[in-house]
């Protein structure tokens, strides 16, 4: 198992006790979640904020070029991160791939939307409570490493072979805050406005420079040379 697949289960297991905490915390200190409402944020701690400063950090560090233990999947729109193939690209194949790849995304972003629109039917008809919409955030923040360590049923769709040569990589925040565009105040707000501030700077390095998503122009992508390992299927490909 490489360095960057155990730093990742780490964290799997962190977003793990983080969940279980969430829910102990509804069933023990409901009040903890009032800082979730209009500015509270200001007004009192909570170890919500904690949570809060991590997924701050989480979203800086897909907006800045590093390496360590961050996947390449999530840093490969970068210039640092790009190794451009010996041979001629083919940009007419890289069109294709391209249109193709974003007409995928795109399906799995209107799903994601009617699956957040049927959370807000249930939020709004008070069947679900603010508490409960932030431990579904909570718990698409633990789905989110199993989609890249397990199984991820995007794949489905997308058809990528895997996580680093994925066209959503980074849509990560943005789909996992999707809930909270149901509950007002500046803890969600600024979430969702990094969240989707880190999509915007993604989906404009794929229109400005496709080549750095596509394995036959980018080399980093290729299973030969691939360091981060993710892929629980990676030694088979490599046998091809």
């Amino acid at each position: 198992m490489s360095k960057t697949r155990k730093v990742y289960f780490a964290r799997l297991v962190g977003r793990c006790l983080i969940l279980i905490f969430s829910i102990a915390l509804l069933i023990y200190d409901k009040s903890q979640f009032e800082v979730l409402q209009d500015w509270n944020f200001f007004r009192e701690f909570s170890v919500l904020h904690i949570l809060w400063l991590i997924w701050l950090i989480d979203m800086v560090a897909q907006l800045v070029p590093a390496k360590g233990y961050i996947a390449l999947g999530s840093q490969k729109h970068f210039l640092k991160r790009f190794q451009p193939v010996v041979e001629r690209i083919n940009y007419d194949a890289l069109k294709e791939y391209i249109v193709n790849t974003t007409k995928s995304a795109y399906k799995v972003f209107l799903i994601w939307c009617l699956l957040i629109i049927a959370i807000a039917t249930l939020y709004f008809t008070d069947v679900l409570s603010r508490e409960i919409i932030f431990i579904i955030s909570v718990f698409f923040y633990v789905c989110d490493l199993i989609c890249v360590l397990i199984w991820c049923p995007f794949r489905l769709l997308m058809k990528n072979k895997c996580c680093t040569t994925c066209r959503i990589f980074n849509w990560d925040h943005l789909m996992m805050f999707s809930p909270y565009l149901m509950i007002p105040g500046f803890y969600t707000t600024s979430l969702l406005v990094i969240a989707f501030a880190v999509w915007v700077v993604w989906e404009l390095c794929v229109m400005m420079y496709p080549e750095r998503f596509w394995e036959n122009s980018n080399m980093a992508l290729r299973c030969s040379e691939c360091t981060d390992k993710l892929c629980t299927q990676y030694c088979r490909k490599l046998r091809k």
